[in-house]
């Protein structure tokens, strides 16, 4: 694929703008074209948050992303602001603690437990953001895992780096697993037409 658009979006504070910021990162280290943005609302912590990355071996000639290959939403909000009318071309992965009402879409959906797993394992959602970004790329499939971990390492906060790279590769083999597990349910699909 030449070029593929991510839409990450949440609730101010949890730390979303960081993870669309270490994914444009990634894409610069894979040796790509990158754009990256991101708004919130007025009140930064609480308020609805989107952040944007554009990788691809082509020129990009616009930085804002209007339709989404890849949309992660971490907040019921964000999901009825920016998931809700999405066409079924764009994957739409949410974060089944947070985004309990979802519209039924017959392809192209992942609804994971991304901060219960954080919680399981760290005691707090701290590095939800990273274990977001780990599902989402890994997802994508098109940056490797290396490309992320050198910008999880670069970016990091200071004291949490090695927190971070654990939540990476939690959410990389959390998104890996969705993956195969979507395939399956394809392959089931399509055989019983057959």
């Amino acid at each position: 694929m030449a070029m593929q658009k991510f839409l990450l979006t949440g609730t101010g504070g949890q730390g979303l703008i960081l993870a669309a910021i270490m994914l444009a990162e990634a894409g610069i280290y894979a040796g790509q074209n990158v754009a990256q943005s991101q708004s919130y609302g007025p009140e930064a912590r609480g308020g609805a948050s989107r952040a944007e990355v554009i990788i691809g071996d082509e020129d990009i000639y616009y930085p804002k992303v209007e339709r989404p290959d890849f949309v992660l939403t971490l907040s019921q909000e964000a999901y009825k602001k920016y998931g809700l009318h999405l066409d079924e071309e764009a994957i739409l992965i949410v974060d089944d603690t947070q985004v309990t009402e979802v519209k039924p879409r017959s392809k192209n959906f992942y609804s994971l437990p991304i901060t219960k797993a954080v919680r399981a394992h760290f005691g707090s959602e701290q590095s939800a953001n990273v274990l977001a970004l780990g599902v989402v790329a890994s997802i994508s499939g098109y940056l490797s895992m290396d490309n992320v971990l050198q910008s999880v390492k670069h970016r990091a906060p200071k004291g949490t780096t090695e927190q971070n790279i654990k939540a990476l590769e939690i959410g990389w083999k959390m998104g890996l697993k969705a993956g195969e597990n979507q395939e399956n349910k394809h392959c089931q699909n399509e055989g019983d037409e057959s």
